[in-house]
């Protein structure tokens, strides 16, 4: 399984011991404001050992975000396959992050993105990375310009996965970055 690491972070595989997190982080009200639902623990149960096997499936997924100085677990970060098509061709791969809130403030997320962009570049060679959130969702849309990304020309979209019983959470801003433009911008 593959590890990556800034200078304060380890980006890792998830582990029983990280389970109270990984529940906490999917049904904390703050951290969850823009989705449609909470998971219960056995949903995020479910859902830890999902992230798991696809981790080990394809070297794509949302990987545990640790603190070094403590190896305390903070939530995570990673590079996942999008599955929002028809809006993103079927191979798009999407940096996301989810954090709890006693952790917030501090940059892990900016942090943690950028060692995720690094690896889906230089590693992975992938030629796109996009990021994608409800349109008012200013944290993480300022997370993305932080990290280099652009919103794409303004296009919006109605996330699929989101139930007509939430229209507040459907409409989502895209945004993007190439590997032309980070390297671009890396060597600036």
């Amino acid at each position: 399984m593959l590890t990556l690491e800034t200078p304060r972070l380890i980006l890792r595989e998830w582990r029983a011991e990280d389970r109270d997190l990984f529940r906490e982080i999917n049904r904390d009200p703050k951290v969850m404001e823009f989705f449609a639902f909470r998971r219960s623990h056995a949903e995020a149960d479910v859902m830890m050992d999902k992230v798991n096997e696809l981790m080990r499936e394809t070297g794509f997924g949302f990987y545990a975000l640790e603190l070094k100085d403590t190896g305390e677990a903070m939530g995570f970060c990673g590079l996942s396959i999008a599955n929002i098509e028809p809006f993103l061709p079927p191979q798009a791969i999407e940096v996301g992050w989810r954090l709890a809130t006693r952790f917030w403030g501090h940059g892990y997320v900016t942090e943690g993105a950028r060692e995720c962009l690094r690896h889906g570049f230089e590693d992975r060679n992938l030629p796109e990375i996009v990021s994608f959130a409800v349109t008012g969702n200013t944290r993480s849309r300022a997370v993305m310009e932080r990290i280099g990304m652009r919103h794409a020309g303004g296009v919006t979209f109605n996330h699929p996965r989101v139930p007509d019983t939430h229209p507040h959470l459907q409409e989502h801003v895209l945004y993007r970055l190439s590997a032309e433009d980070w390297r671009n911008s890396a060597t600036t």
